[in-house]
């Protein structure tokens, strides 16, 4: 996952952090789940937000990068979901991903 963050094209640079938006228990969930993240992720209220500039790191001053998502309620235990990611004006973009539940986890079945 980590990789899909550095280079991103336009931006020639490294994020030092993701920042997570969500309520503060999915994203303590998600940081949880994935402790060792490189780049760390981070709620989003540690992000500095300037207009049309990266997200600046309010731990190490470095810029990062933010990620959303939000889902559909399920039908028969699949799900649609938008994620947005925003590391400045010219570098952000949205995805869609199919969701669908198995053995009680949700996995990520295709994305566009």
């Amino acid at each position: 996952m980590a990789a899909c963050w550095k280079n991103t094209p336009g931006t020639g640079g490294e994020y030092t952090a993701i920042f997570l938006t969500g309520s503060d228990d999915r994203v303590a969930a998600l940081i949880k789940i994935f402790p060792h993240h490189v780049p760390p992720l981070k709620p989003g209220d540690r992000a500095q937000l300037r207009p049309n500039q990266a997200p600046i790191d309010k731990d190490t001053g470095k810029p990062g990068m933010i990620l959303s998502a939000k889902a559909v309620d399920p039908t028969n235990g699949v799900s649609e979901a938008v994620g947005t990611w925003y590391g400045g004006e010219a570098v952000s973009g949205l995805y869609a991903f199919v969701l669908v539940e198995m053995d009680g986890k949700w996995t990520i079945q295709s994305v566009k």
